[in-house]
């Protein structure tokens, strides 16, 4: 606490909370190899707690971020911003594998693997807009407000509808139930792709 006093920008975000920044660099030797690193640290000192009840003593949390980032490249803050978002990375990461169903490639090639990778990042981008564009308005299926679908759930809701294929007067076209709940998503969709 006593370096946090000396080194750290401190900001107060409310009444009794203070928040100290700060940073140093440390020489790790591995070996023959020697090289330098950043240690973030941030120091939060509550004497109110959130319900606004004074603490008889303070309470002292200490968190600390390694990195190789180095402080021209970087602020303090910035890297703790992007060390707590990356659970957000993995997210995507794991519904990129498991939604898609490409947690093991197929081949021992990489040509083909490559191929593989490359239609599934289509794919994923694809089904990413569809979900954003169909699933996030008022009258979707989806009851729960969010930010964004998980691709399994456009897939579930917008991809598996119900419909049938008719041919009349030389056009196809797609009937879908008069009870279709899925119905006002995919229209919005569809007239995002084909207007007119």
């Amino acid at each position: 606490m006593k370096r946090a006093e000396k080194e750290a920008t401190w900001s107060y975000p409310r009444e009794g909370k203070r928040v100290g920044i700060f940073s140093d660099t440390i020489e790790e030797t591995h070996g023959d190899v020697t090289r330098e690193v950043r240690r973030v640290m941030r120091v939060t000192e509550r004497t109110i707690d959130k319900h606004g009840n004074r603490l008889l003593v303070p309470e002292i949390k200490v968190e600390g971020w390694w990195t190789s980032l180095g402080e021209i490249a970087c602020a303090d803050e910035k890297i703790i911003a992007l060390y707590c978002d990356h659970a957000t990375s993995e997210q995507f990461h794991s519904e990129f594998k498991t939604d898609l169903d490409i947690e093991r490639l197929p081949s021992g090639k990489f040509a083909t693997n490559d191929l593989v990778m490359a239609c599934a990042v289509l794919a994923y981008n694809i089904l990413r807009w569809i979900g954003l564009e169909g699933l996030l308005r008022d009258d979707a299926p989806v009851r729960h407000k969010a930010k964004r679908r998980r691709l399994k759930t456009v897939i579930q809701e917008l991809m598996y509808v119900a419909a049938r294929v008719v041919a009349s007067g030389r056009k196809l076209s797609l009937k879908f139930s008069k009870t279709c709940p899925a119905f006002p998503s995919f229209a919005a969709v569809y007239g995002r792709l084909a207007p007119g």
